[in-house]
Protein backbone atom coordinates (compact mmCIF):
# COMPACT_ATOMS: atom_id res chain seq x y z
CA UNK A 1 0.00 0.00 0.00
CA UNK A 2 3.01 1.97 -0.44
CA UNK A 3 1.10 4.35 -2.99
CA UNK A 4 -1.28 5.35 -0.46
CA UNK A 5 1.29 6.29 1.85
CA UNK A 6 1.83 9.53 0.03
CA UNK A 7 -2.17 10.40 0.17
CA UNK A 8 -1.55 9.48 3.75
CA UNK A 9 0.78 12.02 4.37
CA UNK A 10 -0.16 15.05 2.42
CA UNK A 11 -3.74 14.59 3.89
CA UNK A 12 -2.51 15.86 7.08
CA UNK A 13 -1.55 19.38 5.38
CA UNK A 14 -5.19 20.05 4.70
CA UNK A 15 -7.08 18.27 7.24
CA UNK A 16 -10.68 18.10 7.27
CA UNK A 17 -12.61 20.01 10.09
CA UNK A 18 -14.65 18.17 12.48
CA UNK A 19 -18.60 17.55 11.99
CA UNK A 20 -18.35 19.88 8.35
CA UNK A 21 -20.34 18.12 5.59
CA UNK A 22 -21.08 19.69 2.16
CA UNK A 23 -22.81 17.97 -0.60
CA UNK A 24 -21.29 17.67 -4.02
CA UNK A 25 -24.75 19.22 -6.25
CA UNK A 26 -25.25 21.00 -9.96
CA UNK A 27 -22.59 23.60 -8.81
CA UNK A 28 -20.03 21.55 -7.76
CA UNK A 29 -18.88 21.75 -3.80
CA UNK A 30 -19.40 25.65 -3.16
CA UNK A 31 -19.40 27.80 0.17
CA UNK A 32 -17.27 30.06 1.93
CA UNK A 33 -13.31 29.56 0.70
CA UNK A 34 -12.33 29.20 4.34
CA UNK A 35 -13.80 25.22 4.44
CA UNK A 36 -12.87 24.26 1.50
CA UNK A 37 -8.90 23.43 1.56
CA UNK A 38 -9.48 19.49 2.40
CA UNK A 39 -12.10 19.43 -0.44
CA UNK A 40 -9.66 20.86 -3.40
CA UNK A 41 -7.03 17.81 -2.29
CA UNK A 42 -9.66 15.44 -2.06
CA UNK A 43 -11.04 16.31 -5.85
CA UNK A 44 -7.64 15.83 -6.66
CA UNK A 45 -7.90 12.84 -5.70
CA UNK A 46 -10.86 11.71 -6.97
CA UNK A 47 -10.03 13.55 -10.49
CA UNK A 48 -7.12 11.03 -10.55
CA UNK A 49 -9.21 8.36 -10.26
CA UNK A 50 -11.67 9.22 -12.61
CA UNK A 51 -8.73 9.83 -15.40
CA UNK A 52 -7.57 5.86 -14.39
CA UNK A 53 -11.08 4.56 -14.86
CA UNK A 54 -12.00 6.14 -18.49
CA UNK A 55 -8.24 6.16 -19.44
CA UNK A 56 -8.80 10.15 -20.41
CA UNK A 57 -7.92 13.57 -19.06
CA UNK A 58 -10.25 14.81 -16.50
CA UNK A 59 -11.09 18.55 -15.31
CA UNK A 60 -10.98 20.18 -12.05
CA UNK A 61 -12.44 23.58 -11.78
CA UNK A 62 -11.79 25.93 -8.76
CA UNK A 63 -14.47 28.62 -8.84
CA UNK A 64 -18.09 29.84 -7.01
CA UNK A 65 -19.20 31.48 -10.30
CA UNK A 66 -21.47 33.80 -9.58
CA UNK A 67 -21.73 33.79 -5.63
CA UNK A 68 -19.53 36.42 -3.56
CA UNK A 69 -15.83 36.69 -3.34
CA UNK A 70 -15.76 35.40 0.00
CA UNK A 71 -17.17 31.84 -1.34
CA UNK A 72 -15.13 29.28 -3.57
CA UNK A 73 -16.18 26.50 -4.73
CA UNK A 74 -15.10 23.18 -7.11
CA UNK A 75 -16.59 21.05 -10.52
CA UNK A 76 -15.13 18.16 -11.78
CA UNK A 77 -14.93 17.83 -16.09
CA UNK A 78 -15.48 14.58 -17.62
CA UNK A 79 -13.33 13.40 -20.76
CA UNK A 80 -15.92 15.13 -23.38
CA UNK A 81 -16.31 18.66 -21.56
CA UNK A 82 -19.43 17.66 -20.13
CA UNK A 83 -20.41 17.61 -15.92
CA UNK A 84 -19.01 14.40 -14.01
CA UNK A 85 -21.29 11.52 -13.97
CA UNK A 86 -24.31 11.27 -10.98
CA UNK A 87 -22.36 7.93 -9.30
CA UNK A 88 -18.96 10.23 -9.47
CA UNK A 89 -20.88 12.85 -7.92
CA UNK A 90 -21.85 10.22 -4.82
CA UNK A 91 -18.46 9.57 -4.29
CA UNK A 92 -17.63 13.06 -4.65
CA UNK A 93 -19.57 13.49 -1.45
CA UNK A 94 -18.51 10.34 0.04
CA UNK A 95 -14.93 11.51 -0.23
CA UNK A 96 -15.94 14.90 0.88
CA UNK A 97 -17.08 13.80 4.21
CA UNK A 98 -15.20 10.80 5.22
CA UNK A 99 -13.53 11.89 8.22
CA UNK A 100 -9.43 12.18 8.15
CA UNK A 101 -8.99 8.89 9.72
CA UNK A 102 -11.16 6.88 7.21
CA UNK A 103 -10.18 8.45 3.68
CA UNK A 104 -7.83 6.28 2.71
CA UNK A 105 -11.12 3.43 3.54
CA UNK A 106 -13.15 5.77 1.39
CA UNK A 107 -10.58 5.98 -1.33
CA UNK A 108 -10.55 2.23 -1.39
CA UNK A 109 -14.03 1.76 -1.79
CA UNK A 110 -14.26 3.64 -4.83
CA UNK A 111 -10.95 1.98 -6.37
CA UNK A 112 -12.85 -1.28 -5.67
CA UNK A 113 -16.29 -0.51 -6.96
CA UNK A 114 -15.18 0.81 -10.34
CA UNK A 115 -12.68 -1.88 -10.58
CA UNK A 116 -10.03 0.92 -11.10
CA UNK A 117 -6.40 0.02 -12.37
CA UNK A 118 -4.39 1.46 -10.12
CA UNK A 119 -1.30 1.15 -12.39
CA UNK A 120 -3.01 3.25 -15.47
CA UNK A 121 -1.65 6.75 -16.15
CA UNK A 122 -4.02 9.64 -14.94
CA UNK A 123 -3.85 13.20 -16.56
CA UNK A 124 -5.85 16.10 -14.84
CA UNK A 125 -6.35 19.82 -16.31
CA UNK A 126 -6.90 22.24 -13.55
CA UNK A 127 -8.01 26.02 -13.95
CA UNK A 128 -8.94 28.64 -11.57
CA UNK A 129 -10.98 31.79 -11.28
CA UNK A 130 -9.79 35.32 -9.86
CA UNK A 131 -10.78 34.95 -6.38
CA UNK A 132 -8.27 35.62 -3.85
CA UNK A 133 -8.47 31.96 -2.45
CA UNK A 134 -8.21 30.24 -5.46
CA UNK A 135 -4.76 30.42 -5.90
CA UNK A 136 -3.77 27.78 -2.69
CA UNK A 137 -7.01 26.45 -3.34
CA UNK A 138 -6.04 24.90 -6.77
CA UNK A 139 -2.48 24.29 -5.13
CA UNK A 140 -4.68 21.80 -2.97
CA UNK A 141 -5.77 20.41 -5.87
CA UNK A 142 -2.64 19.66 -7.62
CA UNK A 143 -1.61 17.94 -3.84
CA UNK A 144 -4.08 15.21 -4.35
CA UNK A 145 -3.25 14.51 -7.78
CA UNK A 146 0.24 14.10 -7.25
CA UNK A 147 -0.41 12.09 -3.74
CA UNK A 148 -1.66 9.46 -6.41
CA UNK A 149 1.04 9.91 -9.36
CA UNK A 150 -1.17 11.74 -11.44
CA UNK A 151 -0.12 14.17 -14.09
CA UNK A 152 -1.57 17.22 -14.12
CA UNK A 153 -1.43 20.69 -16.52
CA UNK A 154 -2.35 23.51 -14.26
CA UNK A 155 -3.84 26.53 -16.82
CA UNK A 156 -3.85 29.23 -14.25
CA UNK A 157 -6.70 31.62 -14.52
CA UNK A 158 -9.04 30.58 -17.12
CA UNK A 159 -12.85 30.48 -17.76
CA UNK A 160 -15.28 27.68 -16.74
CA UNK A 161 -15.92 27.03 -20.47
CA UNK A 162 -12.46 27.16 -21.28
CA UNK A 163 -11.25 24.53 -19.06
CA UNK A 164 -14.53 23.15 -20.31
CA UNK A 165 -12.59 22.99 -23.82
CA UNK A 166 -9.18 22.10 -23.28
CA UNK A 167 -10.29 18.73 -21.65
CA UNK A 168 -12.37 17.95 -24.45
CA UNK A 169 -9.97 18.82 -27.33
CA UNK A 170 -7.55 16.86 -25.23
CA UNK A 171 -10.08 14.12 -25.34
CA UNK A 172 -10.83 14.34 -29.12
CA UNK A 173 -7.00 14.48 -29.89
CA UNK A 174 -7.69 18.05 -31.30
CA UNK A 175 -10.52 17.18 -33.97
CA UNK A 176 -12.25 19.38 -31.33
CA UNK A 177 -9.55 22.31 -31.58
CA UNK A 178 -6.43 22.84 -29.75
CA UNK A 179 -6.21 22.50 -26.15
CA UNK A 180 -4.93 26.00 -25.26
CA UNK A 181 -6.48 29.57 -24.32
CA UNK A 182 -4.56 30.53 -27.90
CA UNK A 183 -6.29 27.61 -29.93
CA UNK A 184 -9.50 28.73 -28.62
CA UNK A 185 -9.36 32.22 -29.18
CA UNK A 186 -8.18 31.50 -33.05
CA UNK A 187 -11.07 28.99 -33.27
CA UNK A 188 -14.24 31.57 -32.24
CA UNK A 189 -12.92 34.58 -33.76
CA UNK A 190 -12.14 33.06 -37.29
CA UNK A 191 -15.78 31.30 -36.71
CA UNK A 192 -16.96 34.84 -36.03
CA UNK A 193 -15.25 36.77 -38.45
CA UNK A 194 -16.32 34.43 -41.19
CA UNK A 195 -20.28 34.75 -40.03
CA UNK A 196 -19.68 38.54 -40.21
CA UNK A 197 -17.04 39.54 -43.35
CA UNK A 198 -20.66 39.13 -45.81
CA UNK A 199 -22.68 41.17 -43.74
CA UNK A 200 -22.63 44.69 -45.61
CA UNK A 201 -22.31 47.98 -44.59
CA UNK A 202 -21.72 47.56 -40.50
CA UNK A 203 -21.33 50.31 -38.75
CA UNK A 204 -18.54 51.42 -35.64
CA UNK A 205 -22.56 51.81 -34.06
CA UNK A 206 -23.74 48.31 -35.01
CA UNK A 207 -20.00 46.65 -33.65
CA UNK A 208 -20.31 48.76 -30.70
CA UNK A 209 -21.35 46.39 -27.37
CA UNK A 210 -20.97 47.16 -23.80
CA UNK A 211 -19.62 44.32 -22.01
CA UNK A 212 -20.11 43.98 -17.88
CA UNK A 213 -17.10 41.66 -16.98
CA UNK A 214 -18.89 41.24 -13.16
CA UNK A 215 -14.92 41.89 -12.19
CA UNK A 216 -14.32 38.67 -12.68
CA UNK A 217 -12.45 36.38 -15.01
CA UNK A 218 -14.39 36.54 -18.36
CA UNK A 219 -13.27 40.41 -18.42
CA UNK A 220 -9.66 39.25 -18.16
CA UNK A 221 -10.21 36.72 -21.09
CA UNK A 222 -12.25 39.05 -23.00
CA UNK A 223 -9.45 41.66 -23.10
CA UNK A 224 -7.12 38.90 -24.09
CA UNK A 225 -9.41 38.21 -26.87
CA UNK A 226 -9.91 41.48 -28.30
CA UNK A 227 -7.21 42.02 -30.98
CA UNK A 228 -8.28 38.36 -32.38
CA UNK A 229 -11.33 40.10 -33.13
CA UNK A 230 -9.76 42.90 -35.37
CA UNK A 231 -12.09 45.01 -34.52
CA UNK A 232 -15.07 43.87 -36.13
CA UNK A 233 -16.65 43.72 -32.39
CA UNK A 234 -16.17 46.67 -30.79
CA UNK A 235 -15.92 45.68 -26.88
CA UNK A 236 -16.74 48.69 -24.11
CA UNK A 237 -15.60 46.68 -21.27
CA UNK A 238 -16.70 47.90 -17.68
CA UNK A 239 -16.28 45.73 -14.02
CA UNK A 240 -13.09 44.51 -15.84
CA UNK A 241 -11.75 44.07 -11.89
CA UNK A 242 -9.49 46.59 -12.01
CA UNK A 243 -11.15 48.18 -8.95
CA UNK A 244 -14.53 46.39 -8.27
CA UNK A 245 -15.53 43.56 -6.08
CA UNK A 246 -16.30 39.98 -7.80
CA UNK A 247 -20.04 39.97 -8.43
CA UNK A 248 -21.09 43.00 -6.22
CA UNK A 249 -23.89 44.87 -7.87
CA UNK A 250 -22.71 43.64 -11.26
CA UNK A 251 -22.88 40.51 -13.13
CA UNK A 252 -25.26 38.66 -14.59
CA UNK A 253 -26.75 37.49 -11.82
CA UNK A 254 -27.51 40.72 -10.32
CA UNK A 255 -28.36 42.08 -13.63
CA UNK A 256 -31.32 39.22 -14.18
CA UNK A 257 -32.45 39.12 -10.22
CA UNK A 258 -32.70 43.06 -9.42
CA UNK A 259 -34.02 43.51 -13.19
CA UNK A 260 -31.87 46.78 -13.47
CA UNK A 261 -28.40 47.58 -15.07
CA UNK A 262 -25.11 46.79 -13.42
CA UNK A 263 -23.21 49.48 -11.43
CA UNK A 264 -19.87 50.84 -13.20
CA UNK A 265 -21.60 50.86 -16.59
CA UNK A 266 -22.61 53.97 -18.72
CA UNK A 267 -25.42 52.93 -20.98
CA UNK A 268 -26.51 55.01 -23.60
CA UNK A 269 -30.22 54.74 -24.92
CA UNK A 270 -30.85 51.73 -26.75
CA UNK A 271 -26.97 50.73 -26.43
CA UNK A 272 -26.65 46.88 -26.68
CA UNK A 273 -25.09 45.79 -23.56
CA UNK A 274 -24.77 42.20 -22.09
CA UNK A 275 -22.61 41.19 -18.48
CA UNK A 276 -21.48 37.61 -17.74
CA UNK A 277 -21.39 36.17 -14.45
CA UNK A 278 -18.40 35.55 -12.72
CA UNK A 279 -16.80 31.91 -13.83
CA UNK A 280 -18.43 33.64 -17.58
CA UNK A 281 -20.72 30.31 -18.30
CA UNK A 282 -23.85 32.26 -18.05
CA UNK A 283 -24.70 35.48 -20.55
CA UNK A 284 -27.94 38.46 -20.49
CA UNK A 285 -28.95 41.20 -22.62
CA UNK A 286 -30.43 44.47 -21.88
CA UNK A 287 -30.35 47.74 -23.02
CA UNK A 288 -32.86 51.11 -21.86
CA UNK A 289 -35.22 52.57 -24.13
CA UNK A 290 -35.98 56.44 -24.74
CA UNK A 291 -38.16 56.28 -21.55
CA UNK A 292 -35.55 55.46 -19.22
CA UNK A 293 -37.57 51.73 -18.93
CA UNK A 294 -34.85 48.83 -18.43
CA UNK A 295 -35.15 45.60 -20.99
CA UNK A 296 -33.98 42.46 -20.21
CA UNK A 297 -33.12 39.92 -22.86
CA UNK A 298 -32.44 36.46 -21.04
CA UNK A 299 -32.01 33.22 -21.64
CA UNK A 300 -35.47 32.17 -23.14
CA UNK A 301 -34.93 35.55 -25.54
CA UNK A 302 -31.34 34.17 -26.53
CA UNK A 303 -32.80 30.58 -27.26
CA UNK A 304 -35.57 32.30 -29.17
CA UNK A 305 -33.23 34.33 -31.27
CA UNK A 306 -30.47 31.41 -31.90
CA UNK A 307 -32.85 28.30 -32.56
CA UNK A 308 -35.25 30.67 -35.31
CA UNK A 309 -31.49 31.43 -37.15
CA UNK A 310 -30.22 28.33 -37.28
CA UNK A 311 -34.32 26.78 -38.07
CA UNK A 312 -33.95 29.43 -41.04
CA UNK A 313 -30.98 28.41 -42.47
CA UNK A 314 -31.63 24.89 -42.54
CA UNK A 315 -34.39 25.52 -44.82
CA UNK A 316 -32.38 27.71 -46.91
CA UNK A 317 -29.76 24.61 -47.16
CA UNK A 318 -32.67 21.94 -47.86
CA UNK A 319 -31.68 20.01 -45.19
CA UNK A 320 -34.25 17.91 -43.15
CA UNK A 321 -32.71 18.27 -39.48
CA UNK A 322 -35.00 18.79 -36.20
CA UNK A 323 -34.27 21.68 -33.98
CA UNK A 324 -35.53 22.04 -30.89
CA UNK A 325 -35.68 24.33 -27.80
CA UNK A 326 -34.94 22.65 -24.45
CA UNK A 327 -36.65 24.87 -21.51
CA UNK A 328 -37.52 24.33 -17.83
CA UNK A 329 -40.98 25.29 -16.22
CA UNK A 330 -39.34 28.50 -15.57
CA UNK A 331 -39.58 29.50 -19.22
CA UNK A 332 -41.47 32.66 -19.83
CA UNK A 333 -44.74 31.25 -21.35
CA UNK A 334 -44.85 34.05 -24.03
CA UNK A 335 -41.91 32.02 -25.57
CA UNK A 336 -42.96 28.91 -25.38
CA UNK A 337 -45.83 29.92 -27.37
CA UNK A 338 -43.86 32.13 -29.90
CA UNK A 339 -41.55 29.26 -30.76
CA UNK A 340 -44.52 26.18 -30.84
CA UNK A 341 -46.79 28.54 -32.82
CA UNK A 342 -45.30 30.42 -34.66
CA UNK A 343 -41.76 29.08 -35.43
CA UNK A 344 -43.21 25.89 -35.18
CA UNK A 345 -40.25 24.70 -33.49
CA UNK A 346 -40.19 21.59 -31.45
CA UNK A 347 -40.01 22.45 -27.26
CA UNK A 348 -39.29 20.21 -24.78
CA UNK A 349 -39.46 21.33 -21.08
CA UNK A 350 -37.24 19.10 -18.52
CA UNK A 351 -36.23 19.65 -14.83
CA UNK A 352 -34.36 22.65 -13.52
CA UNK A 353 -30.76 22.36 -13.73
CA UNK A 354 -27.97 22.16 -16.57
CA UNK A 355 -27.43 18.60 -16.24
CA UNK A 356 -31.03 18.06 -17.01
CA UNK A 357 -31.21 20.28 -20.15
CA UNK A 358 -27.92 18.96 -21.97
CA UNK A 359 -29.16 15.47 -21.90
CA UNK A 360 -32.40 16.46 -23.31
CA UNK A 361 -30.38 18.38 -25.76
CA UNK A 362 -28.70 15.55 -26.88
CA UNK A 363 -31.93 13.55 -28.49
CA UNK A 364 -32.05 15.98 -30.93
CA UNK A 365 -30.38 16.64 -34.41
CA UNK A 366 -29.95 20.22 -33.26
CA UNK A 367 -30.37 21.17 -29.07
CA UNK A 368 -30.82 24.52 -27.94
CA UNK A 369 -31.08 25.13 -24.73
CA UNK A 370 -30.72 27.75 -22.12
CA UNK A 371 -31.97 28.53 -18.54
CA UNK A 372 -33.65 31.78 -18.49
CA UNK A 373 -30.53 33.00 -16.07
CA UNK A 374 -28.59 32.91 -19.19
CA UNK A 375 -26.92 29.61 -19.06
CA UNK A 376 -27.06 27.89 -22.12
CA UNK A 377 -25.65 26.32 -25.47
CA UNK A 378 -26.29 25.19 -28.45
CA UNK A 379 -25.71 20.99 -29.38
CA UNK A 380 -25.38 19.04 -32.69
CA UNK A 381 -25.18 15.68 -33.04
CA UNK A 382 -22.45 13.63 -35.13
CA UNK A 383 -25.06 12.95 -37.77
CA UNK A 384 -26.42 16.88 -38.49
CA UNK A 385 -22.77 17.50 -38.19
CA UNK A 386 -21.67 15.42 -40.68
CA UNK A 387 -24.83 16.20 -42.94
CA UNK A 388 -23.70 19.60 -42.97
CA UNK A 389 -19.87 19.13 -43.60
CA UNK A 390 -21.07 16.76 -47.02
CA UNK A 391 -23.03 19.69 -47.90
CA UNK A 392 -20.27 22.19 -47.82
CA UNK A 393 -18.37 19.99 -49.73
CA UNK A 394 -21.30 18.77 -52.38
CA UNK A 395 -19.94 20.97 -56.09
CA UNK A 396 -23.38 20.38 -57.22
CA UNK A 397 -24.92 22.64 -54.19
CA UNK A 398 -26.61 25.70 -55.40
CA UNK A 399 -25.74 29.41 -54.29
CA UNK A 400 -28.10 30.32 -51.99
CA UNK A 401 -28.01 26.60 -50.10
CA UNK A 402 -24.01 26.93 -50.44
CA UNK A 403 -24.15 30.12 -48.05
CA UNK A 404 -26.52 29.33 -45.50
CA UNK A 405 -24.65 25.92 -45.05
CA UNK A 406 -21.51 28.17 -44.63
CA UNK A 407 -23.01 30.19 -42.37
CA UNK A 408 -24.21 26.67 -40.13
CA UNK A 409 -20.69 25.28 -40.77
CA UNK A 410 -19.29 28.35 -38.83
CA UNK A 411 -22.10 28.48 -36.63
CA UNK A 412 -20.87 25.09 -35.17
CA UNK A 413 -17.27 26.40 -35.06
CA UNK A 414 -18.14 29.68 -33.08
CA UNK A 415 -20.80 27.61 -30.18
CA UNK A 416 -19.11 25.57 -27.07
CA UNK A 417 -20.77 22.95 -27.43
CA UNK A 418 -19.21 20.97 -23.99
CA UNK A 419 -21.14 23.79 -21.38
CA UNK A 420 -22.56 27.32 -21.37
CA UNK A 421 -20.04 30.11 -22.18
CA UNK A 422 -20.54 33.74 -21.95
CA UNK A 423 -17.81 34.53 -24.55
CA UNK A 424 -19.00 32.07 -26.94
CA UNK A 425 -22.52 32.50 -26.74
CA UNK A 426 -22.25 36.43 -26.99
CA UNK A 427 -20.19 36.23 -30.35
CA UNK A 428 -22.97 33.82 -31.24
CA UNK A 429 -25.55 36.67 -30.86
CA UNK A 430 -23.55 39.36 -32.13
CA UNK A 431 -23.02 37.38 -35.29
CA UNK A 432 -26.80 36.58 -35.72
CA UNK A 433 -28.14 40.08 -34.82
CA UNK A 434 -25.59 41.36 -37.81
CA UNK A 435 -26.70 38.57 -40.44
CA UNK A 436 -30.37 39.33 -39.65
CA UNK A 437 -29.58 43.20 -39.84
CA UNK A 438 -31.43 43.03 -36.29
CA UNK A 439 -31.10 45.57 -33.43
CA UNK A 440 -31.22 44.50 -29.64
CA UNK A 441 -34.65 46.50 -30.17
CA UNK A 442 -36.34 44.29 -33.30
CA UNK A 443 -34.70 40.83 -31.30
CA UNK A 444 -36.79 42.04 -27.80
CA UNK A 445 -39.94 42.80 -29.62
CA UNK A 446 -40.20 38.72 -30.94
CA UNK A 447 -42.22 38.46 -28.36
CA UNK A 448 -43.60 39.93 -25.35
CA UNK A 449 -42.73 38.52 -21.46
CA UNK A 450 -45.89 37.47 -19.53
CA UNK A 451 -45.46 39.36 -16.37
CA UNK A 452 -44.08 37.01 -13.28
CA UNK A 453 -42.97 37.27 -9.85
CA UNK A 454 -40.74 34.26 -7.66
CA UNK A 455 -41.00 34.12 -4.12
CA UNK A 456 -39.79 31.54 -1.97
CA UNK A 457 -41.53 30.01 1.76
CA UNK A 458 -39.28 28.50 4.14
CA UNK A 459 -40.34 25.02 5.46
CA UNK A 460 -39.76 22.99 7.88
CA UNK A 461 -38.58 20.19 5.88
CA UNK A 462 -38.70 20.93 1.82
CA UNK A 463 -38.54 17.08 1.11
CA UNK A 464 -42.81 17.29 2.16
CA UNK A 465 -43.00 18.63 -1.69
CA UNK A 466 -42.73 16.20 -4.11
CA UNK A 467 -43.09 17.03 -7.90
CA UNK A 468 -43.51 15.22 -11.50
CA UNK A 469 -43.93 16.52 -15.22
CA UNK A 470 -40.65 18.44 -15.55
CA UNK A 471 -41.36 19.85 -11.84
CA UNK A 472 -44.58 21.63 -13.29
CA UNK A 473 -47.15 19.60 -10.92
CA UNK A 474 -46.70 18.68 -6.82
CA UNK A 475 -47.72 15.03 -6.17
CA UNK A 476 -47.17 15.92 -2.34
CA UNK A 477 -48.13 16.88 0.10
CA UNK A 478 -51.63 16.28 -0.67
CA UNK A 479 -54.28 18.94 -2.19
CA UNK A 480 -51.42 21.58 -2.91
CA UNK A 481 -52.14 20.78 -6.65
CA UNK A 482 -55.48 21.17 -6.75
CA UNK A 483 -55.29 24.52 -4.36
CA UNK A 484 -52.77 25.78 -7.24
CA UNK A 485 -54.90 24.81 -9.86
CA UNK A 486 -58.29 26.59 -8.79
CA UNK A 487 -56.08 29.53 -7.89
CA UNK A 488 -54.34 29.58 -11.53
CA UNK A 489 -58.28 29.76 -12.92
CA UNK A 490 -58.83 33.04 -11.92
CA UNK A 491 -56.40 35.07 -13.49
CA UNK A 492 -55.76 35.17 -17.60
CA UNK A 493 -52.82 33.57 -19.38
CA UNK A 494 -51.66 32.45 -16.09
CA UNK A 495 -49.90 29.18 -14.49
CA UNK A 496 -48.22 28.74 -11.41
CA UNK A 497 -45.63 26.11 -10.25
CA UNK A 498 -44.21 25.19 -6.70
CA UNK A 499 -40.29 23.39 -6.64
CA UNK A 500 -38.22 22.49 -3.48
CA UNK A 501 -34.96 24.25 -3.25
CA UNK A 502 -31.90 21.76 -3.95
CA UNK A 503 -29.86 23.22 -1.08
CA UNK A 504 -32.03 25.23 1.79
CA UNK A 505 -35.35 24.58 2.96
CA UNK A 506 -37.30 26.61 0.77
CA UNK A 507 -39.88 26.06 -1.44
CA UNK A 508 -39.36 28.36 -4.94
CA UNK A 509 -42.91 29.30 -5.97
CA UNK A 510 -43.17 30.51 -9.83
CA UNK A 511 -46.22 32.56 -11.17
CA UNK A 512 -46.69 34.07 -14.24
CA UNK A 513 -50.43 35.76 -15.83
CA UNK A 514 -51.61 39.09 -18.17
CA UNK A 515 -50.59 42.05 -15.91
CA UNK A 516 -48.42 42.34 -12.95
CA UNK A 517 -50.54 42.48 -10.62
CA UNK A 518 -52.21 39.24 -11.47
CA UNK A 519 -48.80 37.99 -11.47
CA UNK A 520 -47.80 39.17 -7.73
CA UNK A 521 -51.46 38.38 -6.22
CA UNK A 522 -51.52 34.71 -7.64
CA UNK A 523 -47.47 34.20 -6.85
CA UNK A 524 -49.15 35.25 -3.39
CA UNK A 525 -51.76 33.18 -3.10
CA UNK A 526 -49.86 30.31 -4.02
CA UNK A 527 -47.06 30.54 -1.36
CA UNK A 528 -50.19 30.88 0.98
CA UNK A 529 -50.93 27.29 -0.14
CA UNK A 530 -47.34 26.23 0.08
CA UNK A 531 -46.98 27.59 3.98
CA UNK A 532 -50.51 25.63 5.35
CA UNK A 533 -50.55 22.42 3.09
CA UNK A 534 -46.45 21.70 3.23
CA UNK A 535 -45.46 23.29 6.91
CA UNK A 536 -44.26 26.53 6.55
CA UNK A 537 -42.00 28.42 9.20
CA UNK A 538 -41.82 32.05 10.71
CA UNK A 539 -44.71 34.47 9.94
CA UNK A 540 -47.17 33.50 7.05
CA UNK A 541 -46.03 35.19 3.58
CA UNK A 542 -47.31 38.63 3.54
CA UNK A 543 -49.02 40.50 0.41
CA UNK A 544 -46.62 41.99 -2.03
CA UNK A 545 -49.08 45.29 -2.38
Amino acid sequence: MAQFEEVSQKSKLHPKPEGLTLQYGTAGFRTQAKHLDHIMFRMGLLATLRSKKTKSTIGVMVTASHNPEEDNGVKLIDPMGEMVTATWEGYATQLANAEQDSLLKELKVVIEKEEIDMSEPASVYVGKDTRPSSASLSHAVLDGVSSLGGKTHDYGLVTTPQLHYMVCCCNTHGSYGSPTVEGYYQKLSQAFLQLTQNVPNRTDDQKRLLVDGANGIGALKMREMEPFLRSELQVVLSNDGSSGKLNHMCGADYVKVQQKAPQGMNMGVGERCCSFDGDADRIVYYYTDSKGCFHLLDGDKIATLISTYLKELLTQAGLNLQVAVVQTAYANGSSTRYLEDVMKVAVCCTKTGVKHLHHAAQEYDIGVYFEANGHGTVLFSKAAQKQIQELVKDPNTNDEKKRAVKLLESTINLINQTVGDAISDMLVIEAVLAIRGMSVQDWDTIYTDLPNRQLKVTVSDRRVIDTTDAERKAVTPAGLQDAIDSLVKKYKNARSFVRPSGTEDVVRVYAEADTQESADSLAHEVSLAVYRLAGGVGDEPKPLH
